[in-house]
This record gives structure tokens, C-alpha cells and sequence, in this order.
């Protein structure tokens, strides 16, 4: 397979929700999309014809993020199958939630392992290509419980905090080879796991948010597809919510 004439794009936990909607926004604006996923293949199938029905460039990519030797070596591969990754999106990433006091300990691995482990995985192993190449961008999907908190959610805030500060320290390290890392916050965004939200839930949450209304995707979407282009090439190491106004 000879190289791709795009710029390759590696979005992680691409198969669904969010992930799915960066996918579609990044290959729409001409990059080549590497979908990444772990078990579910039909999802990842069906987003890559959907893609390239509208006539994008899309692959896939099956890896566990929370390992890094698989991690390492897809990097490897897409490089010599495709061309260097040039933009990196952060967006696996799994919830168990508990009270702190009933913890697992296999349970707070696992989140930790996906969340924030494996964002760092993925960007030390994108870094060492877009380092060769001098220029690029990482975009970490954080989340707005890693900055504001929330009870029963403390392993999922902890790795969610924990991303932004790794995400701040990278930018520092990585600015003089015009690579960038920005962090989105997304708040409650319309996805398969609101979809199980009872009608009482879904109106309390939107009680809370100063717009009055859960996200979509795209919302999220849109906000990456910019940080991913020459268009926010003076923006790096930064925190933008997408939240409707629940977190300020």
C-alpha cells in the first residue's frame, strides 16, 4: 500500500459517540482517518463505509489503548502503511463508577489504564513521529467531571485531571517543534449512555446547565476538527469546555 497523500489522522475509541463524530469531522476536512477501536468491529466497519461514501479516506485501526506495545506498534505500522500520524485524538476512555469507600481496586486500574494511561501512550508514541516531522497536533478528550469533580465519579475525575496536566506539560515540551496539545471538555453530550437516562434525569441535568440543553457530538466534534487544523496554529496547552455553560 503506497502513502497516503493526506494527513493522517488517529482518532481513539472511534467506533461510536463521540469518537465517531471527531472521525467523520476530520476526514470531511480531508484527512486520512485511522478508526480505531478495541472489540467493536461492526461500528468501526459501518463508520468507515459511511465515510467513505461521502467520499473521505478512512482505515482501520484495532488496538487496546491501555497497552502499550500494541500502542507502539500500530504507531509503527500506520507510519510505514499510511505516512506519520499528524493529528492525534484522545478519546477512548470508559467510566465504572463507585463511591470512593466501595472502590475495586481492578476497577480503578482499568480506568486509569484506559483514560489516562493510554491518552499517554498514544501521545508518547505520536510525538516521536511528528517530532521528525516538526509540527502537529494532540487533542485529549477530558472531560468536565476533571475539572469540576463529581461524587461517585472519583476514579474517572482523578484520570481526567490527571490528563490535563499531563496535556499542559507536553505542550511545554513539544511547542519548539510547533507541535500542539489542547484539551476539550466536554459536559453532558447526547450519546448511548444518556440514551439511558430516564425522562426525570434527563430534565434535572438540564436544569443545571445554564443553556438548558444536553450536547451532541458534533458540538464536540466541530471544536476538535479546529484544534486539529492550521486555523488554531497559535493554540496550544489549553482547556476549552464544550458544556453549555455547566462548568465556567
Amino acid at each position: 500500500m503506497t502513502p497516503s497523500s493526506s494527513p493522517i489522522a488517529l482518532v481513539t475509541g472511534a467506533s461510536r459517540g463521540i469518537g465517531a463524530a471527531i472521525a467523520a469531522q476530520l476526514a470531511g476536512q480531508g484527512m486520512h482517518v485511522m478508526i480505531n477501536y478495541t472489540s467493536n468491529e461492526q461500528k468501526a466497519q459501518q463508520l468507515r463505509a459511511s465515510i467513505q461514501a461521502s467520499g473521505g479516506k478512512a482505515d482501520l485501526c484495532q488496538f487496546d489503548v491501555s497497552k502499550s506495545s500494541e500502542v507502539d506498534e500500530k504507531f509503527e505500522w500506520i507510519a510505514k502503511t499510511f505516512g506519520p500520524v499528524a493529528v492525534l485524538v484522545n478519546n477512548a476512555g470508559i467510566t465504572i463508577d463507585s463511591l470512593l469507600i466501595r472502590m475495586k481496586d481492578e476497577d480503578l486500574d482499568r480506568t486509569l489504564n484506559i483514560d489516562l494511561k493510554g491518552a499517554i501512550y498514544c501521545s508518547r508514541a505520536a510525538a516521536k513521529q511528528m517530532m521528525r516531522a516538526r509540527q502537529g497536533s494532540i487533542v485529549q478528550i477530558s472531560s468536565v467531571i476533571g475539572e469540576s469533580g463529581n461524587a461517585g465519579q472519583s476514579a474517572y475525575a482523578a484520570a481526567k485531571a490527571g490528563l490535563i496536566g499531563f496535556s499542559k506539560s507536553m505542550a511545554k515540551e513539544l511547542a519548539s517543534r510547533q507541535i500542539r496539545v489542547n484539551v476539550v471538555t466536554p459536559g453532558f453530550i447526547q450519546t448511548d449512555m444518556t440514551d439511558t437516562l430516564t425522562p426525570d434525569q434527563k430534565e434535572s441535568i438540564q436544569k443545571s446547565i445554564p443553556l438548558g440543553f444536553l450536547g451532541e457530538s458534533q458540538d464536540v466534534a466541530s471544536l476538535v476538527g479546529f484544534l486539529a487544523s492550521p486555523a488554531s496554529r497559535y493554540i496550544t496547552g489549553q482547556v476549552i469546555g464544550v458544556n453549555g455553560g455547566l462548568y465556567m
